[in-house]
């Protein structure tokens, strides 16, 4: 049973990840990195990752989305979050991640904040 489901939608030139389940360690964490690699692969630089379906994450979940984001930087690529559960907002607040990512409620807000 895959922890994590994870369907993808364009709108223009950004990608969005809709993603339902928990990521943590082992296939959830596994499936988020191969999403974003590939999306890099394909020269999709403009990640959106709406965690409104996600109920959990781990700290090897939190770790994959610091990698993922530090591996869309690098490509000069921009990865922001979309609908934060409010246990998945403590979390980010607590490890001081909240000030990393750019992180939006509304989607058309974050859509728009794209460069």
């Amino acid at each position: 049973m895959a922890e994590l489901n994870i369907s993808e939608r364009q709108a223009g030139d950004i990608t969005i990840l809709d993603m339902n389940g928990k990521i943590t360690i082992g296939e959830g964490s596994v499936a988020l990195r191969s999403a974003v690699r590939r999306l890099l692969e394909e020269g999709k630089k403009k990640i959106l990752l709406n965690l409104a379906g996600v109920g959990y994450i781990d700290s090897s979940g939190i770790g994959e989305l610091v990698s993922s984001y530090t591996a869309i930087e690098k490509e000069q690529g921009q990865m922001k979050l979309l609908n934060l559960t409010q246990k998945i907002q403590d979390l980010l607040t607590i490890t001081k991640l909240l000030t990393v990512f750019d992180v939006f409620e509304g989607e058309e807000e974050a859509l728009g904040s794209y460069k």
